[in-house]
């Protein structure tokens, strides 16, 4: 069974950057189709970053041009670069894995995925 962790969340200031880390385990990372969400003080997870087998990424309109997925499947990791932080950023930042045979396609949706990471908290002060 695939498990994931991140790392990588902490407290910066506004404007500040920070990496986030997901690694994968499994043998078959390379046919995960991979997800960054996050969960602040609303109900529910909300899409932040994805990337399909093949590389292709897709974003919340709240972070294009701040945020980059890349994903290195050598070291079974997805990692999120996230730029330009601003207080709204501030969330627990779940990573999501799901199995799949296409490798052009990104999933926005929580129920997309089917392994979760436990989440790292990431705290942008002003």
């Amino acid at each position: 069974q695939v498990q994931l962790v991140e790392s990588g969340g902490g407290l910066v200031l506004t404007g500040g950057s920070l990496r986030l880390s997901c690694v994968v385990s499994g043998r078959t990372f390379s046919t995960y189709a991979m997800g960054w969400f996050r969960l602040g003080p609303g109900p529910d997870r909300e899409f932040v970053a994805a990337v399909a087998v093949s590389g292709s990424t897709s974003y919340a309109e709240f972070v294009k041009g701040r945020f980059i997925v890349v994903r290195d499947d050598d070291e079974k990791k997805v990692y999120l670069q996230m730029n330009g932080l601003k207080p709204e950023d501030t969330a627990t930042y779940y990573c999501a894995a799901r199995s799949t045979e296409s490798i052009s396609s990104t999933y926005r949706s929580a129920i997309d995925y089917n392994a979760w990471g436990r989440g790292t908290q990431v705290t942008i002060s002003s």
